[in-house]
């Protein structure tokens, strides 16, 4: 059994409910093809919410559960849309998801610039200039205006799904 260590993050200084959700511009991916695509864009695109989920890096055992549970709780179909954001590049993502088989679309932010912006990054221990987003979760607008927000403190830390879903209003 691997073993590690549980990391406390400290504080993020991310966006709160009520706040505007800092706006981007990335690669948005399926397993199909990508295109560069605006978060004001895509929270327009749909009734409801978008559930913007930031995970580490693609391949990583924690961005696999993450997807994995959501996939499990189907939340492709109880929600107006839920879209991945990883410090992976499209290539990467690509492949997490030939090989997962998700129902989701993800932004690839290989630079991490958009967790900078969200107040969510954490530099990995031992690689200098590398860092992942914190897994976070954010429940946004048309208006791009942050309705819900759960974010790590820990690494490893998962949400309580049960307490996110009903946060987040799904039934």
């Amino acid at each position: 059994m691997l073993g590690f260590d549980v990391v406390d993050l400290g504080p993020a200084d991310h966006p709160e409910p009520g706040d505007s959700a800092p706006a981007f511009t990335r690669p948005l991916v399926t397993d199909e093809f990508w295109e560069d695509r605006s978060l004001a864009a895509l929270v327009e695109e749909h009734d409801g919410p978008t559930v913007l989920v930031f995970t580490p890096m693609t391949g990583s055992f924690l961005a696999k559960y993450v997807w994995d549970e959501l996939t499990a709780r189907d939340w492709d179909e109880r929600v107006g849309q839920v879209v991945g954001l990883t410090a992976s590049t499209p290539y990467e993502v690509t492949r997490f998801l030939e090989d997962n088989d998700y129902p989701f679309r993800f932004f690839a932010d290989p630079g991490n610039e958009v967790a900078e912006s969200y107040g969510i990054a954490h530099d990995l221990d031992g690689m200098t200039g590398i860092s992942e987003p914190r897994i976070a979760f954010f429940a946004i607008d048309a208006a791009r205006t942050v309705e819900s927000a759960w974010v790590a403190t820990d690494w490893p830390e998962f949400p309580d799904y049960d307490h996110l879903e009903t946060d987040l209003g799904l039934k």
